[in-house]
């Protein structure tokens, strides 16, 4: 069953084998779990927005707790441990869900995800029992001390230290973390240190512990009711059995749960971008101006249209991803100790296309919030109104879980080593299109946009092989590699959910298909002509080509425009 899975990075050589999971295939039950939490962040947070963006900790406590009362952090729990263990794309909706929330939902997806899951997937059971349940019941918070004040993009060059103690009972850590989520009410701490200053490894360190404490609360732009803090390690003394997972290999767990945590940033940027755009629908469907509503603009039209086509895309490819991680997880062998190591190589797998959605979804997010208060226009700069905050908040998402300039370049990086190792046919395949190319024996590509874009990554790979370690050369592939993954997205949902929709939801799926594909063939063109021109051995030789194989007319972009901007207006925000 396993070898039946499409490879990571294979969606850059052909379709996709298996349809992808789309928003429509979600069950009732999965629905319910939505609503709830929906009711959750509508009854008892949003109205209480003011007081824990003021940083009212006791208060976001109690919320947190009631979280917990809900069940929503047990999602990622396995039953034997009193939780729920549902599938990711269950986990990425009640992150969605929970995402408008803005501070609320980085504090509950910081407890969920790299709070919990390195325990999850790393601990002992000693350590599980120990820990787990204090965890999901809400009654200690976790946080994640990997970023130092010299280190942020490059963890393993952590100055944190952990030696020994000359008794062989403790670890004696040392060092300062940065920019942690939840320190100033954390109960339990994963922080990771060198042992010996050579060993990356991952400690869980309790709060009372003598020696740690926390520094100031960061002054931040946005998300000004989390908390982010320093942790201060002074000869903390940790028990030998605190060491998660094995020393040296800490490496391991920053980096698999960071793939997670990528897709949950992913699914909450999503849901925050449908708040805002729900806030400017309903503004523009208000304010007057001229004696009419701002809706019947086309400007305002035309914001409103693109913003839903941008988070149609979005949606498509968070969920596109969660299903790859389903598919393969739930191929895996339950039986044997090995069994949470080979569920962290089955998200490996994905990590290119975990890249993928958090640069996207958090991209989209930056459009949608802007737009939004440029909709507002004036009022969208005062506090009164919900899309200040939106707009504020969503800047540092590019920035966290990796900066979308790493993951940028991380996405080509992991396709070619895989190509170099003979994991994906890659080079292959690209050096066949060239060698046609050059040979004037050029293969059909066709019309369809997506094919002839495929064609042209592996043209272009083909020519800048030699130069593939060069930053602008990866950014501009992982560009590429971004919105060709976005774009199959959108296109493979529009015709599976177009399959069984009324005449109606076929029109409006087929208005976000023509937006999209004349916005992202636009920034491929982009993309392609910069690579070409940083790295082709003719750069003269191929813009021609890339002007054909990136052609999108747009037939029908008007009209497509004015009729989902008209349907978002009526529906008050995202209505797919």
């Amino acid at each position: 069953m396993m070898s039946a899975l499409p490879a990571g990075g294979e969606f850059l050589l052909r379709p996709p084998a298996i349809a992808p999971f789309v928003p429509e295939d979600f069950t009732s039950e999965q629905r319910q779990i939505a609503a709830t939490t929906e009711a959750f962040i509508n009854n008892e947070i949003l109205p209480d927005l003011d007081r824990l963006e003021q940083q009212d900790f006791e208060l976001l406590r109690e919320k947190l707790c009631r979280c917990a009362e809900l069940g929503l952090f047990l999602v990622d729990i396995p039953e034997e441990y009193g939780g729920l263990e549902l599938d990711k794309a269950t986990s990425m909706l009640v992150a969605e869900t929970i995402g408008p929330s803005g501070s609320f939902a980085i504090t509950s997806s910081g407890q969920t995800g790299i709070g919990s899951l390195p325990l999850v997937y790393y601990g002992t059971a000693e350590q599980k029992q120990k820990y787990l349940e204090k965890l999901t019941s809400g009654a200690w918070i976790g946080a994640y001390c990997l970023t130092e004040p010299d280190c942020g993009s490059d963890p393993l060059s952590a100055r944190a230290t952990a030696v020994l103690s000359e008794d062989g009972s403790c670890y004696i850590l040392n060092g300062v973390k940065q920019f942690i989520t939840n320190a100033a009410f954390a109960n339990l701490f994963t922080v990771f240190a060198k042992i010996d200053g050579r060993q990356f490894s991952a400690f869980l360190v309790e709060r009372q512990t003598a020696g740690l404490s926390i520094g100031r609360e960061e002054q931040k732009m946005g998300l000004k009711g989390t908390s982010t803090a320093q942790v201060i390690l002074e000869n903390v003394r940790v028990p030998v059995g605190n060491l998660l997972g094995e020393a040296g290999k800490g490496h391991k767990i920053a980096f698999n749960v960071l793939n997670i945590g990528r897709l949950k940033l992913a699914a909450t940027v999503v849901g925050a971008a449908k708040g805002a755009l729900a806030e400017a629908a309903g503004y523009a469907g208000e304010r007057k101006q001229f004696g009419r509503r701002l809706i019947e603009f086309g400007a305002i039209g035309e914001k409103l249209a693109d913003m839903s086509a941008a988070l149609f895309a979005a949606e498509s490819v968070l969920y596109r991803v969660a299903g790859l991680l389903d598919a393969r997880i739930a191929a895996l062998d339950r039986g044997g100790d090995d069994y949470y190591q080979r569920y962290q190589q089955a998200i490996e797998e994905y990590a290119g296309e975990c890249a993928i959605a958090k640069v996207f979804c958090s991209e989209t997010l930056a459009q949608v919030a802007d737009e939004a208060l440029q909709i507002h226009g004036g009022y969208g700069y005062i506090r009164d109104y919900p899309v200040e905050r939106f707009y504020r908040d969503q800047r540092i998402n590019r920035i966290f879980e990796g900066t979308n300039e790493i993951n940028r370049m991380l996405i080509p990086t992991l396709l070619l080593r895989r190509a170099d190792e003979g994991r994906l046919d890659l080079w292959p395949r690209a050096q066949a299109v060239k060698d046609a190319w050059d040979s004037d024996k050029r293969e059909e590509t066709g019309q369809e946009l997506l094919t002839n874009v495929r064609t042209l990554y592996l043209l272009l790979l083909a020519s800048v092989r030699e130069r593939r370690g060069e930053q602008e050369i990866l950014l501009a592939l992982g560009d590429m590699a971004i919105d060709i993954f976005a774009l199959e997205s959108s296109l493979l949902r529009v015709r599976r959910a177009g399959a069984g929709a009324s005449a109606q939801k076929r029109s409006l799926l087929e208005a976000a298909a023509v937006i999209n594909h004349f916005e992202i063939a636009g920034r491929l063109r982009q993309s392609a002509l910069r690579l070409n021109a940083y790295g082709s051995d003719d750069p003269e030789m191929l813009p021609g080509q890339i002007e054909r194989l990136c052609r999108c007319p747009g037939t029908g972009l008007l009209a497509a425009k004015r009729s989902l901007a008209a349907a978002t207006g009526e529906a008050g925000g995202y209505l797919f």
